[in-house]
C-alpha cells in the first residue's frame, strides 16, 4: 500500500500534470522600460540592463566577487553579538525574521567583510545586503564594518566599502543608533593609519548609514540613479510641500551640487576603484622626510594622499609619480556650470521678436 501511494500515484500525478514549476526570478523586468531579461543573461552583464542601463540591486557576496581577482576572496571573521538584545516584536518577532533572512541570503547579517587582491594590490572590502532586513543597521552590522576597518588598519591595506542600506535597524533601538558613533570612531582609526577609505554609495543609501560612515570616505563614488538620502523625497515633499526638482537625491543630483566626486558605471567600478588604489598609495621613493616621524605605508607603498603633511616624502624621482588620467572638459564638473549651462538654453529658447515689429 504504501509503495502505491509513494510510487505510483505521484507518477500517474505527473503524467496528467502538465503545469511546470518555473522560477520566480527566471525574468527581471526593467523598471524604467519594462523590458523583461533573462536572469542569467542578467547576471552576466554584472546586473546591468542592458537596454536602459538600469543598474539592478546586487547581493553582497555578488559585489565582493566581482571587486577581487578572480572572484576569490576570504571571509573577515566578525565577533558574535546578541541575536535579539530587546526581545522585540511587531507583527512577527524579530528573531524570526533574522532566521528568514539569513536562509534568504546565506549571510549572518547585513554586512559581508572579505579581503584579497585587487588587480594585484591587497584590499579589505565591506558590502551590505539590502536583502537583509533591508541592509540595516544593527549591532552585527556594525560589527562587521568595524571588523573590516580593523583589518585593513591591520594589514595596511586600503578599505573599500559598498554601502546599501535603509537605515538604523528600529527593531534593536538605541543600540542601533549607538552604532553610528562607534563605526565614525573606526574612520578615524583608518585615518589616523593613513589608509585609503573608499566608499561606493549603491542604491539605496539612506538613514543612519548616510549619516554616518556611509559618507566619511576619501572618495565618494556613486552607481548611476543611485538614491542617496538621510530622509527620502516623498518625506521632505510632504514636509516642505513643494515640487522636487527632477532626479533629487539621486546620483546625478548629488554630483552636479557637489555631494559625491563621481558617478561610475558598474561596469567600469573594478578598474576605477584599482586605479584609486594605486594613486592613494603611490609607491614615491624614499627623499626628504617633513618630519622624522616613522613613515606609514600600505601594501608596501608610502601613502601620499595628502591626509597628513607630517608623512609626505619629497624628492622622490619623477617617474615614481603616477599621473591621472585626463578627463575631457565636457566631463569635468565645475562650480557654476549647471546654472550657466541653463541661463544659456533659456535664452536661446527665448523667442526672438521680428524686427518690423520693434517697439520704439
Amino acid at each position: 500500500m504504501n509503495w502505491i501511494n509513494n510510487v505510483v500515484r505521484p507518477k500517474i500525478r505527473s503524467f496528467l500534470t502538465t503545469k511546470r514549476e518555473v522560477p520566480e526570478n527566471l525574468w527581471v523586468k526593467c523598471p524604467e522600460t519594462g523590458q523583461m531579461v533573462f536572469y542569467k543573461d542578467l547576471e552576466a552583464n554584472q546586473f546591468v540592463i542592458p537596454g536602459s542601463n538600469h543598474h539592478v540591486r546586487m547581493g553582497a557576496q555578488q559585489r565582493l566577487q566581482h571587486l577581487f581577482d578572480g572572484g576569490m576572496y576570504t571571509k573577515v571573521e566578525v565577533p558574535e553579538v546578541a541575536t535579539d538584545p530587546l526581545k522585540f516584536r511587531d507583527t512577527r518577532r524579530y528573531s524570526d525574521r533574522l532566521k528568514d533572512a539569513r536562509g534568504e541570503t546565506e549571510l549572518d547579517d547585513a554586512v559581508l567583510v572579505g579581503e584579497g587582491m585587487l588587480e594585484g594590490s591587497e584590499v579589505v572590502a565591506a558590502a551590505h545586503d539590502v536583502r537583509f532586513v533591508g541592509g540595516s543597521l544593527g549591532m552585527a552590522a556594525a560589527e562587521g564594518v568595524i571588523a573590516g576597518m580593523l583589518r585593513a588598519v591591520a594589514k595596511e591595506t586600503p578599505f573599500i566599502l559598498f554601502a546599501a542600506s535603509g537605515g538604523a535597524r528600529m527593531q534593536e533601538g538605541i543600540l542601533s543608533l549607538m552604532q553610528m558613533p562607534r563605526t565614525t570612531i573606526a574612520v578615524q582609526r583608518l585615518r589616523a593609519a593613513k589608509l585609503p577609505y573608499i566608499v561606493v554609495l549603491t542604491d539605496p543609501t539612506t538613514g543612519g548609514v548616510t549619516a554616518s560612515y556611509a559618507m566619511l570616505g576619501d572618495v565618494q563614488i556613486a552607481e548611476p540613479g543611485a538614491l542617496i538620502c538621510f530622509a527620502g523625497p516623498r518625506v521632505i515633499q510632504q514636509t516642505i510641500r513643494e515640487q522636487l526638482p527632477e532626479g533629487f537625491q539621486r546620483a546625478e543630483y548629488l554630483l552636479a551640487h557637489g555631494m559625491i566626486d563621481m558617478v561610475v558605471h558598474r561596469h567600469k567600478m573594478r578598474e576605477t576603484l584599482a586605479r584609486l588604489c594605486r594613486l592613494l598609495t603611490a609607491n614615491v621613493a624614499v627623499g626628504e622626510r617633513v618630519t622624522g616621524t616613522a613613515r606609514k605605508r600600505a601594501n608596501g607603498h608610502a601613502y601620499v594622499n595628502g591626509h597628513g603633511s607630517g608623512e609626505m616624502l619629497l624628492g622622490g624621482p619623477k617617474e615614481a609619480v603616477i599621473e591621472a588620467e585626463p578627463v575631457a572638459t565636457e566631463e569635468r564638473f565645475e562650480q557654476g556650470r549647471g546654472k550657466a549651462r541653463r541661463e544659456a538654453e533659456a535664452a536661446a529658447a527665448k523667442p526672438t521678436p521680428p524686427k518690423g515689429d520693434a517697439r520704439r
